[in-house]
């Protein structure tokens, strides 16, 4: 099932910063590819090293932002000992910062504060004097680079938000159970203090043991792949209308009506 899923999410675009968050639905599952991470199914082809959704309505285009700090998340970098860092509000950003904490010596005894959710105002209260915000500053830049870099993702757009949910865990349990996509001997991911990431070669920690798509999500799955498709080619026509419209020879084409 593993192959047949990489396979099917081909006929999707990959794609790569930068990128147009308009291009991108309001709903979805997410696919992250890793650059040098290759499956196991033969031929030079990456394979999937993280999925995921999101759980409030409307809120696809905000994850992707929150994990790349892309717009107006950008200024999440002007924070400070009383403000959460970037990768407080992205479990993503988080991983790839503690395995970049554990693979820079000189960061390493910092990983006890960084494991620390500044969202919570009882834990900036209890630790805000702690946080060496020069470091902070330094492993966030670290991680959006790493992002921008190194990692590509597709999508199928889903609106059902009970949809999404069950078909994140399933989509998770495929691709852990798959025997063949191994990770690289290079993979930052080797040096995660989660053992679920490093064990399971995927910037995951949940769903990791649940049970698989069977034939009947793989119909369901086709039909979201088929209407993302519809989506992205819709989407691609509506800016081809606009850009018409706003073209100096529709413009005098309307004067004779």
């Amino acid at each position: 099932m593993c192959k047949w899923l990489h396979e099917q999410l081909e006929q999707l675009p990959i794609i790569k910063y930068p990128f147009k968050l308009e291009k991108l639905p309001e709903n979805g599952i997410y696919f992250f590819y890793e650059k040098d991470e290759i499956w196991g199914h033969g031929k030079n082809k990456l394979r999937i090293v993280r999925i995921g959704t999101h759980k409030k309505q409307g809120n696809f285009r905000s994850r992707i932002t929150e994990h790349y700090l892309l717009g107006l998340c950008e200024s999440k970098m002007n924070f400070d000992k009383n403000k959460p860092k970037p990768s407080d509000r992205s479990i993503f950003r988080k991983n790839i910062g503690r395995a970049l904490i554990n693979k820079q010596k000189k960061y390493k005894e910092y990983l006890p504060i960084w494991e620390i959710d500044f969202t919570k105002s009882k834990n900036i209260k209890s630790f805000g004097n702690k946080r060496n915000i020069d470091k902070e500053n330094e492993i966030e830049s670290a991680i959006t680079k790493t992002l921008r870099d190194r990692f590509y993702f597709r999508f199928i757009k889903i609106d059902s938000q009970s949809e999404r949910k069950t078909l994140e865990r399933l989509l998770i349990g495929t691709v852990a159970s798959c025997d063949s996509c191994k990770k690289s001997d290079r993979w930052l991911g080797n040096y995660s203090p989660k053992m679920q990431i490093k064990n399971s070669g995927l910037w995951l920690v949940q769903h990791l043991k649940a049970n698989g798509i069977d034939e009947n999500h793989k119909k369901t799955i086709l039909k979201a792949i088929k209407c993302t498709k519809e989506w992205i080619k819709l989407i691609k026509n509506h800016k081809k209308i606009l850009a018409l419209n706003r073209s100096p020879k529709f413009l005098l084409c309307k004067d004779f009506f």
